[in-house]
């Protein structure tokens, strides 16, 4: 999953992802829905809009996928319908709990440390494969990914992985 923070990122990274997340917490709603749209006329994988429900369906995206202390899944998965719904999370517990409620992936991490999001604490390997192994949905990891990492991410039992500097 290529995570972007504008339509030209977006159809840049689509032809080497499975799956696009728009995010861009710092746009007007208006901007944001306008750059969604766009990006989902323009490449054929699935996008997703970062926490935002309203701007997911206003655009024809895919699905969502959640911060960790954003609107609940089960809410999201009631909104969306069929959709995906996705959450981002950073602990085994809501792991569980996004499965529980209605996730049809996880965002795990940060595994490594990343530069953007300096202040997380990694949590290693070991504890992707405690998520993986727990979970029947799912599980990408984020944080520090690199060519060189993606190996070690799949062997840890992750699903796939989600990154920002890998796609820019």
């Amino acid at each position: 999953m290529a995570i972007v923070s504008d339509c030209d990122a977006g159809i840049k990274a689509a032809s080497r992802a499975s799956v696009v997340q728009i995010r861009a917490p710092a746009l007007a709603a208006r901007v944001f829905e306008r750059e969604a749209s766009r990006l989902v006329a323009a490449v054929t994988v699935p996008v997703v809009v970062s926490s935002r429900c309203d701007l997911a369906l206003a655009c024809g995206a895919a699905g969502v996928n959640l911060p960790e202390r954003d609107v609940p899944t089960r809410d999201a998965r009631a909104l969306l319908g069929d959709r995906l719904v996705g959450r981002s999370v950073h602990s085994l517990d809501s792991a569980i709990e996004a499965e529980r409620d209605g996730a049809d992936y996880v965002i795990f991490g940060p595994v490594w440390r990343s530069a953007s999001h300096p202040d997380g604490s990694p949590v290693g390997t070991e504890e992707l494969a405690r998520v993986a192994a727990a979970l029947g949905i799912p599980v990408l990891a984020i944080g520090g990914i690199t060519e060189g990492r993606i190996a070690e991410c799949r062997a840890a039992g992750a699903a796939g992985y989600a990154a920002i500097g890998l796609f820019s």
